[in-house]
């Protein structure tokens, strides 16, 4: 274990943290909109406070980086296809084999630290990978349903933990030629909102009036939390490896039922979510145990 590792995983453990606060904003911001509404305006809070961020970070020879057309595709990767295959997903599938499934992430994204970035997997990071994803599984499943639905849309959910993986990895190397992680989500978040904002003109929906005030609250601190949650990842996988950033964010599931219950007060804790908790607990303190 390198010693970065450390500092890797306490990012990733923020980031996870800021995703569930972005999760849970979101859903208190769906109350007031539909979830196309809110997407455009979660992603243009981002962009925003990036472009205001700007000067601080940003300089001339990024734009003439050779991996600009990279970046631009990662895009339209995440969140605009992710996103949408995960809609569907949970659409065809319901939410419990929608989310069981994309719990496969860090799956992906260790695979491909190992594969397109040559990096090390250790036996400590392969075990805790394991019991993430075991964990987070076991949060997904809330009851059984019958199968009405083809084989092959069990690729929508897979599909879209791929991409997140994909996304992640792809970022890897471009903070190695670019090292601003906020230049990084930057421009794929620009992409991202250009292409909401085309899709919400084109079906002519409303965008200002359609918000009421109480909503447009919960989606600017959703859009704040989400846009620090990238930024965080991105620094974590500036410092640090994909094999230990992937398997640690994807702790964010956990945080986000935890704050539903501390802090919202809409979930509830049973002997189901506390194996769960203390099974991700343990998995990255064993990724982490030679930090």
């Amino acid at each position: 274990m390198q010693p970065s590792d450390t500092l890797t995983i306490s990012l990733s453990l923020a980031a996870a943290i800021l995703f569930a606060f972005g999760n849970q904003f979101s859903r208190l911001a769906l109350r007031f909109v539909d979830f196309r509404t809110a997407a455009l305006w979660q992603i243009g809070v981002s962009v925003g406070v990036y472009w205001l961020a700007s000067p601080f970070y940003m300089q001339a020879w990024y734009w003439t980086a050779s991996v600009m057309p990279l970046l631009i595709a990662l895009g339209f990767l995440r969140p605009l296809i992710s996103a949408n295959l995960g809609m569907a997903g949970t659409r065809i599938l319901g939410p419990t084999i929608s989310a069981t499934l994309a719990a496969t992430s860090p799956l992906f994204g260790v695979a491909l630290g190992v594969v397109l970035l040559a990096e090390t997997l250790s036996l400590e990071i392969a075990l805790g990978t394991a019991g993430i994803v075991a964990g987070v599984i076991l949060i997904s499943l809330r009851g059984r349903s019958a199968r009405s639905w083809p084989l092959i849309a069990l690729l929508l959910p897979v599909g879209a933990a791929f991409i997140r993986s994909l996304v992640q990895a792809f970022s890897k190397i471009a903070l190695d030629e670019i090292p601003s992680p906020f230049f990084v989500a930057l421009i794929a978040y620009s992409v991202a909102f250009v292409c909401a904002l085309a899709g919400h003109l084109y079906l002519r929906r409303p965008i200002l009036r359609s918000v009421p005030p109480e909503g447009m609250r919960w989606l600017i601190v959703t859009g704040i939390a989400y846009g620090a949650a990238v930024v965080t990842v991105n620094t974590a996988l500036l410092e640090g490896r994909l094999v230990v950033v992937a398997p640690t964010i994807a702790c964010a599931p956990i945080f986000t039922l935890l704050l539903g219950s501390w802090v919202f007060k809409e979930e509830s804790i049973n002997l189901r979510v506390a194996i769960a908790t203390l099974t991700v607990a343990a998995s990255v303190a064993l990724i982490g145990w030679q930090a």
